[in-house]
């Protein structure tokens, strides 16, 4: 992606350093084991703490500050994200300019280690989440060379289509799409709520898409093999292949992100169109997703 010169948006919570008072230890699995499976928990959908309320046993206590120098990687990271968080806020400005609305752009919240959210406390190991009940996106941002070295995905595009899937989120939050549905998961069977999220899942993955095609043209900043580095990381988080990759089989009832052709299908559907007003994920048949 070209980027040089773009300005990097101030809704930005920075919290590296601050240490938020877990006192965590493994059951079952060793921290690098957790990472591994909270990328998976994360990418899957569903709740991003769902590992740690599972894998990880937490006391809360203050919060402390350290001193903390990121790397060299980490801080153009934290560049990069900052770029991309100003850039949907560019995109969904406008696109919600169209429909007559104010768009609010959520607060983009970096981390190391662990944090407090208003959704509850979670740690790296959860991966990127977005929280509707304080309207932040939280980032540690060593999950992007986890997601490399564990996934095989990689690229500025490939990190960026996680922002903005993420980003994609609090689009349906401010359309209330997102409270809609969990209001109807709250009252449906595991198997029914998991197709639910299936829409939610897909909607977001359209909505990157909208913001992708916007983005570039408004910027010109698509490069030759973004386009596919993008579409490459919705092949490795589809379902079926997690699932496969995880335990080597399937369970089609417990899908709750989408299969990997559903997730490139919509991601490509809001690349080539622009178009939100053709990202209902709702009301087709769910076969049919």
């Amino acid at each position: 992606m070209r980027l040089n010169g773009r300005r990097q948006s101030s809704n930005i919570d920075d919290r590296r350093g601050q240490r938020s008072g877990f006192s965590a230890k493994a059951g079952g699995l060793g921290i690098g084991g957790l990472i591994i499976a909270g990328i998976i928990t994360w990418l899957m959908g569903g709740n991003p703490l769902d590992v740690l309320n599972s894998g990880v046993s937490s006391s809360l206590g203050g919060t402390t500050t350290e001193e903390y120098v990121p790397t060299q990687q980490e801080e153009e990271l934290a560049q990069f994200s900052k770029q991309i968080l100003a850039s949907t806020e560019d995109v969904w400005t406008e696109e919600f300019n169209k429909m007559g609305l104010t768009y609010e752009p959520p607060t983009l919240v970096l981390f190391n280690g662990a944090v407090q959210s208003g959704c509850g406390n979670a740690t790296a190991s959860t991966g990127p989440f977005y929280c509707s009940a304080d309207e932040c996106l939280y980032i540690d941002l060593s999950f992007f060379s986890q997601m490399r070295s564990n996934l095989g995905s990689d690229g500025d595009f490939a990190y960026a289509y996680v922002i903005a899937h993420e980003v994609g989120h609090h689009v349906q939050h401010l359309l209330g799409t997102l409270d809609n549905a969990h209001s109807k998961m709250s009252r449906m069977s595991q198997s029914d709520a998991n197709k639910e999220s299936v829409r939610i899942e897909l909607q977001a993955d359209f909505l990157a898409g909208v913001w992708g095609h916007h983005e570039n043209r408004m910027f010109n900043s698509l490069e030759e093999g973004d386009l596919e580095e993008a579409i490459n990381t919705a092949s490795v988080i589809g379902d079926d292949y997690l699932q496969k990759k995880a335990q080597g089989y399937v369970v089609p009832d417990a899908f709750n992100h989408g299969r990997s052709d559903q997730r490139m299908r919509w991601l490509k559907k809001g690349l080539q169109t622009g178009d939100i007003s053709l990202g209902d994920t709702f009301s087709p048949a769910y076969s049919s997703l």
